[in-house]
């Protein structure tokens, strides 16, 4: 797990700050690392153009814990197996 420290205003170009593979971090790297940070919010949509159309159902706990053990045995997120199951049922109809 990451873990963030906030360490209030630093000078990157006088203090030694290194990220998590050892490389130091400098002022230039820093704003390079922001401005990737703000570019990269968010999951890619799933059609390639603006946001995905998002869906939303109620399920029994039961319903929602089987969901998240198969994503975890599969290595999948949830909203994956839930669009390949639902996917798999309205090609099956």
């Amino acid at each position: 797990m990451t873990r963030y420290y906030d360490a209030g205003d630093l000078d990157l170009d006088e203090e030694v700050v290194l990220d998590s593979k050892g490389n130091r971090i400098d002022e230039a790297r820093a704003a390079e690392m922001a401005e990737h940070a703000v570019r990269t919010v968010g999951r890619p949509s799933l059609s390639r153009r603006g946001t995905s159309p998002e869906v939303k159902a109620r399920v029994p706990e039961a319903l929602r814990e089987a969901l998240l053990e198969r994503a975890q045995r599969e290595h999948k997120r949830p909203s994956t197996v839930l669009r390949e199951a639902l996917e798999a049922y309205l090609k099956a109809s």
